[in-house]
Formats: C-alpha cells, sequence, structure tokens
C-alpha cells in the first residue's frame, strides 16, 4: 500500500508539475486550477506554424510571458486561434515557465470553382461564399458557404437544388475546390387564393402583392418566386392597403404556401377578416410641451371629418406636425395619436398628442442585406445620424424615402437598445432588387404610313451608387434619327441636390426641300422644398441646322440663283444654322402615390424660360401642366384622371423663330401626329405662340385577363388648340386662329419587365384639313 502510495504521490507531482489536463475536441490543455491561477510563464514556444508563422501564433494568444495567466486565459487563446481558421488542432501546455502551443496547420486554397452552374454565373456565387483562395481550407466554413448558394438559388425558385464539394490535392498543403451544383427545376406559383375578402376581389388583393403567379413572362420578372420573408411583405402590404381605405379592424388571420411536390410548384392561401370600414370622426390637436400652441398646428391636419379613414393621411399628419414642432427647437417632442371609435356610426375621431418624449439619442445605424447599393446611398436618405436627437418621425420618412427610391424589394428599420438607456440603435433591414430597364417606343403615321421607333436602356442605382443613367436611340419612317444621353447624381455634393445633364442630337427630313437637325446639351440642379415641392433649374444650349436637301440643289439656297423657291418659311431658314442659350427654371408638386400604377394624388408643374444669354433666340416663355389621379370605384380598381396644359411665349427682341414657338401634337392630344397640329406653312408645321390642352381618362383591370399580369385598359377624350404664330404675317399660313382639335380613344397600358408601355387608337373627332393625324400610337407609359 506504502508503495502504492509513493507512487500515486509521485504521478500526481509529475502531473502537477507539466500541468496537464485533457480539454477534448482535440485540444489539451494541462494545468491544474491552483497552478494556473499562480502561473507566470517566461516564453512561449510555437510548434507546427509552417506557412503562418509562430508570430501570427503568438499575437493570438490572450497569454503573455511575464503575466500571470489563468484556466479562462487558455481557453481564450484556443478559442483565437481556432478562430483564425487556419488550423485543424490546437494544444496549450505548460512545462516549467514555457507556454507550448502546437498546432496542426489546415490546407490552403488555391483554387475555388464552381461546376454545373447556369442560372447563376460564376462571379455571382464568388461573392456569396466567403471560402477564398489563399484562405485557408475549414469545413465548418464550405458548409456555411454550401447554405449561402442554397439560399441564393432559393431566391430565384430554386430551392430544390443540391450542392456537393470535391477536393482536389494540387501540392503539398494546397488543394483546389470544387462547388458542384445540381440546379433542379424552378418552382412556380400555381395560384393564390384569397378567403374572408368581401369589399375586393381576389384580383385587386392580388395586384397589392409583390409575389406573383406564374405566368408567361415569369422567367423575366421572377416575381413568382415563394420566400417565406416575401410572404410577410405581402401580409403588411395587405394590411396598409386596407388601413389606407378605411377599414381600420383588418387582419390577416392566416398565411400559408402549400407545395405540390409532383408538379414542383406553390399554391399560396390567405384568409383575410376585413372588419368595418370607417370614417374620420372629428379630428383635433393638443399639446403638453409648453410653447407649444396646438392651435398653429391644427393647420398641418391632412386627415379631415367625414372623409374615408387613412392610416397613410394619419402618418402624413405626424410627420408634417413632427417636423414643425422640431424644427421650433423641440427635437425630443413626439406625436401620438389617439383615435376614438365609434361602432354606431363607423367613425374612427383622432387627436393628435404633442408631448415630451424620452431623451434619447442615436448610437449608429446599422445597414444590412444590401448587397449591391453602397452603405452611404441607404444613409443619405436618413435626416439624423449618429449623436442626433432620436425621433420616429425622422425614421419613418426615411423609410418611404428609401421606398421610393425602387432599388429595393423590402425595407425594414427596427431599433435595439445601445450601450446605455438613452442610445438607440437604428438597424436598416434591405433587399437589392434590379433597376435596369430596356424600354420600347413606337408610333405610327396614318398620313406618312410609317412607323417610329425608340429603344432605350436605363439605371437607376448605377453601380450601386444611386446615380442614374438613360441612353436612348431612334429611327423612322421620314429618316427621323434621335440620340439621348442622361445622367444624373442625386446627391450632388453630399447634399440634397440631384445634378446631372443631359446630351442629345436628332435629326429628320421634314420634306423633300430640307432636313432638320439639331443637336446640344442641358445642364441641371433640382433642390428640394418639401417633400412635396421640389424647384429646379437648368441651362440648355442647342444647335439647329436646317440643310437643304439634295432635290433642292445649291442654287436654291437663301439668296441664291433664279430657281429659288418663293416660300418666305423655306428661305429664312434652309441653309442656315441657328443656336439658342436657354436659362430654364421650374417648380414641381407631387403627392401621386404611385408612379408606376397611380390611384390618388396631384402633379403639376410650372416652367418658365429665358433666352437671350448669346445665340439667335430672345424670348420669354411659361408653361404650366398638372394631372389629378382619384379612385373612382376601389372595388373594381377603376382611376379616373383629368389633365390639362398651357403655354404662352413672348418675343423679347424683335422677332420669334420657328424653333422658338410652341409645337403640340400627339403627346398632348392623340390621334395626331408630333406637332400634327397647329398653324402650317405650305405643309410645315411652323409652331404657334399659345397652346391649351385637356384631357380625361379612365383606366380599369381588363375583363379575364390576371391582373398579376400589369395589362390595364383606358378609355380617354383629349382636346386642345395650338395658335397666334410669328410667322405667318404675310397672310399665307394657314392654321393660325384658334380652333380646338378633339378625338377620342382607347388603350392598353402595360406595366412590362421591360417598362411600362402604352398603345393608344384615337379617333380625331374635330380637327383641320391641314393637320397631321396619328390613330395608332405605341410609346413608353410616362404619366408625368
Amino acid at each position: 500500500m506504502k508503495a502504492g502510495s509513493r507512487f500515486l504521490n509521485a504521478v500526481s507531482a509529475v502531473a502537477l508539475s507539466a500541468g496537464i489536463v485533457s480539454t477534448g475536441a482535440s485540444v489539451a490543455v494541462m494545468a491544474s486550477a491552483v497552478a494556473a491561477q499562480a502561473a507566470v510563464i517566461q516564453r512561449v514556444d510555437v510548434r507546427g506554424a509552417q506557412r503562418v508563422g509562430p508570430e501570427a501564433v503568438r499575437s493570438n494568444l490572450s497569454i503573455q510571458p511575464g503575466k500571470s495567466f489563468t484556466n479562462a486565459d487558455i481557453d481564450e487563446s484556443v478559442k483565437r486561434l481556432y478562430a483564425t481558421g487556419f488550423f485543424s488542432d490546437v494544444q496549450i501546455s505548460v512545462s516549467g515557465g514555457t507556454l507550448i502551443v502546437t498546432v496542426a496547420e489546415n490546407q490552403l486554397i488555391n483554387q475555388v470553382v464552381f461546376n454545373g452552374n447556369r442560372k447563376i454565373k460564376d462571379d455571382k456565387l464568388v461573392g456569396i461564399v466567403q471560402t477564398q483562395p489563399q484562405g485557408p481550407y475549414s469545413d465548418s466554413l464550405i458548409s456555411s458557404d454550401i447554405q449561402r448558394i442554397k439560399e441564393a438559388y432559393s431566391a430565384i425558385g430554386r430551392s430544390d437544388v443540391e450542392v456537393t464539394t470535391q477536393v482536389v490535392p494540387v501540392a503539398e498543403g494546397r488543394v483546389n475546390l470544387a462547388f458542384v451544383i445540381n440546379e433542379g427545376e424552378r418552382t412556380k406559383i400555381s395560384a393564390i387564393n384569397f378567403s374572408g375578402n368581401n369589399a375586393y376581389s381576389d384580383g385587386r388583393l392580388a395586384s397589392v402583392l409583390q409575389t406573383k403567379e406564374s405566368g408567361m413572362l415569369s422567367f423575366l420578372t421572377r416575381k413568382d418566386v415563394y420566400n417565406e420573408d416575401k410572404l410577410r411583405a405581402d401580409e403588411e402590404a395587405l394590411r396598409q392597403f386596407y388601413y389606407n381605405h378605411g377599414y381600420a379592424d383588418f387582419r390577416v388571420i392566416s398565411s400559408e404556401a402549400v407545395l405540390n411536390e409532383a408538379g414542383n410548384e406553390y399554391t399560396i392561401n390567405i384568409t383575410v377578416d376585413e372588419g368595418q370600414r370607417y370614417k374620420f370622426g372629428a379630428v383635433s390637436v393638443e399639446s403638453t410641451v409648453d410653447g407649444v400652441d396646438a392651435a398653429q398646428l391644427q393647420g398641418l391636419v391632412e386627415t379631415r371629418e367625414g372623409s374615408t379613414y387613412s392610416a397613410r393621411d394619419v402618418q402624413k399628419s405626424m410627420e408634417a406636425i413632427s417636423r414643425r414642432v422640431s424644427s421650433a427647437g423641440y427635437p425630443f417632442a413626439r406625436v401620438v395619436p389617439r383615435g376614438d371609435r365609434n361602432f354606431e356610426n363607423n367613425t374612427i375621431g383622432v387627436t393628435y398628442l404633442v408631448d415630451q418624449g424620452e431623451r434619447a439619442y442615436v448610437e449608429r445605424i446599422e445597414v444590412r442585406g444590401n448587397t449591391r447599393t453602397r452603405d452611404y446611398v441607404i444613409r443619405r436618405e436618413f435626416d439624423i445620424s449618429e449623436g442626433d436627437a432620436f425621433n420616429q418621425e425622422t425614421i419613418t420618412r426615411a423609410k418611404r424615402r428609401l421606398e421610393a427610391l425602387g432599388f429595393f424589394s423590402s425595407v425594414n428599420i427596427s431599433t435595439q437598445a445601445g450601450s446605455s438607456p438613452d442610445r438607440v440603435v437604428v438597424v436598416v433591414d434591405v433587399q437589392d432588387q434590379p433597376t435596369g430597364s430596356f424600354g420600347i417606343g413606337a408610333g405610327y403615321s396614318v398620313d406618312n404610313g410609317g412607323v417610329v421607333l425608340e429603344a432605350s436602356v436605363e439605371e437607376k442605382n448605377f453601380l450601386g451608387r444611386g446615380q442614374f443613367i438613360r441612353v436612348a436611340a431612334g429611327g423612322g419612317f421620314d429618316d427621323t434619327q434621335t440620340y439621348n444621353f442622361s445622367f444624373t447624381e442625386p446627391y450632388f455634393l453630399g447634399y440634397r441636390l440631384a445634378a446631372g445633364f443631359d446630351v442629345f442630337k436628332s435629326a429628320t427630313s421634314s420634306n423633300s426641300e430640307y432636313d432638320y437637325e439639331e443637336q446640344g446639351a442641358t445642364v441641371r440642379v433640382t433642390a428640394p422644398i418639401t417633400e412635396d415641392i421640389a424647384t429646379t433649374l437648368r441651362y440648355t444650349y442647342k444647335q439647329i441646322d436646317y440643310i437643304e436637301d439634295g432635290a433642292f440643289g445649291a442654287d436654291n439656297a437663301p439668296g441664291g440663283g433664279d430657281d429659288q423657291v418663293a416660300d418666305p418659311y423655306i428661305d429664312a431658314i434652309v441653309g442656315s444654322t441657328w443656336t439658342q442659350s436657354i436659362l430654364g427654371h421650374s417648380i414641381v408638386y407631387n403627392t401621386v402615390d404611385d408612379r408606376q400604377n397611380p390611384h390618388e394624388g396631384i402633379y403639376a408643374s410650372f416652367t418658365q424660360e429665358y433666352a437671350g444669354l448669346g445665340g439667335d433666340s430672345d424670348f420669354y416663355k411659361a408653361y404650366v401642366r398638372a394631372k389629378m389621379f382619384y379612385t373612382l370605384s376601389d372595388e373594381l380598381d377603376v382611376v379616373g384622371s383629368l389633365s390639362g396644359s398651357a403655354g404662352h411665349v413672348v418675343a423679347l427682341g424683335d422677332n420669334l423663330n420657328v424653333f422658338d414657338q410652341f409645337k403640340i401634337g400627339g403627346k398632348e392630344v392623340r390621334g395626331f401626329a408630333n406637332s400634327g397640329i397647329g398653324p402650317r406653312q405650305d405643309g410645315d408645321a411652323i409652331g404657334g405662340t399659345t397652346y391649351f390642352t385637356a384631357s380625361a381618362e379612365a383606366t380599369f383591370p381588363l375583363p379575364a385577363v390576371p391582373q398579376d399580369l400589369g395589362f390595364r385598359g383606358a378609355v380617354f377624350a383629349d382636346a386642345g388648340t395650338l395658335y397666334g404664330s410669328e410667322l405667318a404675317r404675310d397672310g399665307t399660313a394657314v392654321g393660325t386662329g384658334m380652333s380646338i382639335r378633339a378625338s377620342v380613344g382607347a388603350g392598353i397600358l402595360w406595366n412590362s419587365p421591360f417598362g411600362a408601355l402604352r398603345f393608344d387608337y384615337a379617333v380625331p373627332v374635330a380637327k383641320e384639313d391641314f393637320d397631321d393625324t396619328q390613330e395608332f400610337r405605341f410609346s413608353m407609359a410616362n404619366q408625368f
């Protein structure tokens, strides 16, 4: 027994002196608790770090020579070394005054390749995986990369993708890694079903959702991809739709996606409870903040008693009051709406209470989820930054701005507790979406018997910087050629100033006697005045050439030979080059709810131009246009619009030139060609000094056509006039009087993957014999 005791004591002594304790996970940490608490080493011996180097290992240790350490320091050092990803095994032991760190190095990645991928290209996958050439081979990192690849394929509707890996040794300690991808078949959405909805049809509700049923063009739009997060966003879109149309008690009872594995397609079922529809009751403003007069804030309220309840109008009222109070020196004041439901007459009275909120500051703004858009593009939409007073209304306004950019399929802003009770972390979660588009436009002239085509490519978020670029080119039956290039920087010099330029060139053969060419450039700056009002200052320089046609002959130039055409209009312009130097200013008021599919709001602009800073033109021109949208039927989704425009130009010098005057046509009064209305000289449009136009239109979903396809029908009536030409003084021109032209017609609008397109057929019901008509028109459906 004594011998055994002596042997055990000897073993214990050796164990204590060596300080060896087994810890598992291929790591041996040897120390007794008592020894480790008082242990001090003199040096660190690193073994096995051939490629990484001993110093890289020492830099990741929390144990330093000459300083005492504990078991917690050993654990922390092991964790740090594993976290580098360079080691497959780590052992730490103590021998006398030496800390021995033994490591086994991971293999290094020589090359990363992808096999079997067709739907997602290599350059996209390289940005998704974290395993990189010259980096360590890590099983855990590769497993997470496989999951990232699967998530990327799920985002394009291929949730059954299979991803495996192949490892090929190429040299000692180096391997090539291949991700082998079996993309599988794309899942689809066969149907989106609603139950519980009475006020709105299934088609109307489906138009609100981002998720769409599969169709012929789904391979372009990718909107028929099921995603749980997107379905949650669709639930919120439904809530906002109902809340903004009077249904304050609306609820989404359930939403589910059922996968038919045989057909590899989903059926989405959404059950809702609409509740009652409300109108606004009494509306008032109260304040508990000293110095804030509630009566002065009443005029900022956009909700009106008797109108249909709208959560959007409540939010706008809160933001308007909050901005006014904050600018008055109360940054922490908050606006809280209190609702008073009256179930007997289905009204909701709203009291906007202004009180002193808690003092809180923004610790930081954290942006997540943006794979393409730069962080600063997102941050600059906030009116607050780190260190500023936290204000919820400012956050809500930033969310609306981010959504309006069109860069993201979803935007969610939340808050988290900061490092102290008065600090708040603002978290911005976004999901990028495609922002480029291809557009086509065309027109057909009955009189000239030909087609004019235009193609354009635009990018709203160039290189993720938020910059806008558009390139367009077109041509037509009358040798028309047009070229345009536009660029806009929305935050010039870091300010909320949209600065940009346009370069343009066009050429056309108006008739057999001369060709017309125009080229020039515009520089512009736009500044916001309020959320709904903006002002633009621009400068344009043009060069205009009227070139003799080959049939005309050199002797027919102005001042030429005996065969010169006796046409004072032609004599005045053919063979000459003219220039314009124009300074312009515009004010725009815009409250339209949705540029792609407007239902409510007003768009109005007033523009004035002065030409005379050099060039051949000297005039003052002013014109205005406005368009109002109003929902005629919520249930049927019928939207009406009224629009009008007017303009007048006066000469500041001797006379106006032909290119100084207004020209109108099919863009203003459908059924007529461009420049097809107004004074004419020998068949040529010479323009007028004054014009008026008006239009009424109603759009609606096409019967028997799923609304998910983006088609809408339209019926319209247009009218207008152009008169008062300065070039008709000899009495030979026609159409100088104030004769009204009018047309009626129908059209089809298509919010296509290539952009918003429109096809119109219009019949002139009031016209002059000399007008140029164009019954068919195919164009970009620019609402504004």
